[in-house]
């Protein structure tokens, strides 16, 4: 298949020539490990002890990873990016807060990316991530079979109100909405509200969106389980696929408990999962939706191949390709041009508590081989393009 993700004239053509000089240097900042974690902890004290480096934070690592502090901050990027085909996902990526009216918050922060995505057009899906919506340690003493005691009950009863809540919400305004995986030991509560939202609203076509992180190695076999039990109920299934965001904390845990570790055991293992279900779930394409979020080339080249040799449109709304917002440029636009429909995941919320989100995005560029280096190659044959 033609090199597509090549062209970094269509990849960088929103970017100003000093938008491009910030995100070259930022990356080259991002590729220091020792860098990233010392700014990291300074960042922490900062924000902790009340000094005025919000300025700073936001006209560096916020600008280029988020669109603003509120939806409205947003509206201008968003515009942007829909000049070029490429979709927005508004993200209210605050975290941290583990008390009723935080989680409230969170709802009604989903609740209105609904109504946007019913009166935007570049906004097609709504997300909610499961810890915004109720305590970890709920979750965990879910999936762990543990009895909550009365009041965790009455918790546990309003979290699964606010799934129904916005699931309803998203079903009446034909809003498709995603919600994120976090970690193994608390995920199987989230999985088993979401099947039934799914069972609940997905009756005609897919709204409510699972996700399905596949550095672990048993999500194949979940997804075939959900998927018979979905033929039987009659509803339809949709997943986002990522490869995942907890790796090391996985192991680590699993280490320190003594249980088998979920996680593939190398990335070869991972990137075969990733693509044995994208597989499953394209070839099942009439039971299901997908959304693909990958920052692989080699993924997106075969989800391309796949709609190539089925026939189906590029536009059609059953299969999306999705990327963050400040990473990956040059698979988004040069895949939106082609006219497939692709997402940008737009993180938004008050600078301080998104800081967590930052620096799992810093932390991630870190850790993953190659993906820095591959951000600073395309912004540097851009910039000699340009001649900057």
């Amino acid at each position: 298949m033609e090199k597509l993700f090549d062209n970094t004239e269509v990849a960088f053509a929103l970017k100003s020539n000093s938008e491009l000089e910030r995100a070259f240097y930022l990356f080259e900042m991002i590729k220091r490990e020792s860098l990233v974690k010392i700014g990291g902890a300074v960042a922490k004290f900062a924000l902790k002890t009340y000094l005025p480096v919000e300025g700073i934070i936001r006209a560096t690592v916020f600008d280029h990873f988020c669109g603003g502090v509120t939806e409205v901050d947003c509206m201008p990027t968003i515009d942007k990016m829909y000049t070029k085909n490429v979709y927005s996902v508004l993200d209210y990526s605050a975290e941290g807060k583990e008390v009723e009216e935080q989680f409230d918050l969170a709802m009604e922060k989903t609740l209105n990316t609904i109504k946007f995505g019913k009166e935007k057009p570049g906004i097609p899906f709504a997300v909610f991530k499961p810890t915004g919506f109720g305590k970890f340690e709920l979750y965990q003493k879910k999936t762990e079979g543990t009895p909550l005691d009365p009041h965790e009950e009455v918790e546990w009863k309003r979290v699964r109100e606010r799934y129904d809540i916005v699931s309803k919400a998203a079903y009446d305004r034909d809003v498709p909405l995603l919600i994120d995986a976090e970690e193994t030991w608390m995920q199987d509560a989230a999985d088993d509200l979401i099947e039934e939202m799914m069972s609940k609203y997905n009756k005609e076509k897919v709204i409510v969106f699972g996700t399905l992180q596949l550095y672990r190695w048993d999500r194949l076999d979940y997804i075939k389980k959900l998927h018979q039990r979905a033929k039987e109920k009659g509803f339809k299934v949709g997943m986002k696929l990522v490869r995942g965001a907890y790796m090391e904390k996985e192991r680590e845990r699993a280490k320190e408990k003594g249980y088998k570790d979920p996680i593939c055991v190398d990335k070869n293992a991972t990137n075969k999962m990733f693509d044995d279900v994208l597989s499953y779930m394209f070839k099942n394409i009439e039971d299901m939706a997908i959304f693909a979020g990958t920052h692989n080339e080699e993924s997106s080249y075969l989800l391309m191949d796949l709609i190539a040799k089925s026939g189906l449109d590029r536009d059609d709304k059953r299969v999306w390709f999705g990327q963050l917002y400040g990473m990956s440029d040059h698979i988004s636009y040069n895949l939106a041009k082609e006219g497939y429909n692709v997402a940008k995941y737009l993180p938004f919320g008050p600078v301080r508590d998104v800081m967590p989100y930052l620096l799992r995005r810093a932390e991630e560029n870190t850790s993953v081989a190659g993906q820095t280096n591959r951000e600073l190659e395309l912004l540097k044959r851009e910039r000699e393009r340009r001649k900057i």
